[in-house]
């Protein structure tokens, strides 16, 4: 039985899945790799520091899941350059929860928010949809 079929029928009962929900900030500034020109080097140390940081602090979370990563920062990108800001977080939220990122069973969901010019976090919310 898929999950989408014993959601209808526990809807009808009015009984609804236990979902958790781990969040953490993580004050990592992002910058859109499409875009930047810098040296290799200072992108791939950029890119590694901010995978490690994701993978060492988001909490661990059973599958499937649905991660939301929201950019803050004074500036907003378009939903290509979101994705490419993101990568190495995604990368490391991956690698935390023991998967490629491409596995089907985690869904990624990309949002921005501004806020005042020198400030910059992505927070990140994992949504445990359990089975």
């Amino acid at each position: 039985m898929s999950i989408e079929t014993a959601d209808a029928l526990m809807g009808i009962f009015g009984l609804h899945r236990a979902v958790t929900v781990k969040t953490v900030w993580l004050q990592l500034r992002t910058v859109s790799e499409m875009n930047v020109r810098t040296h290799w080097a200072t992108r791939a140390k950029r890119t590694k520091a901010a995978r490690r940081t994701a993978a060492a602090l988001c909490p661990p979370a059973s599958l499937p899941c649905a991660v939301y990563l929201t950019r803050y920062s004074a500036g907003t990108l378009d939903d290509d350059n979101l994705r490419s800001a993101l990568k190495a977080v995604r990368d490391g939220i991956a690698d935390r929860l023991g998967v490629a990122d491409n596995d089907p069973r985690v869904e990624w969901h990309y949002e921005q928010a501004k806020c005042k010019r020198g400030a910059y976090d992505v927070y990140v919310m994992i949504e445990e949809k359990g089975e």
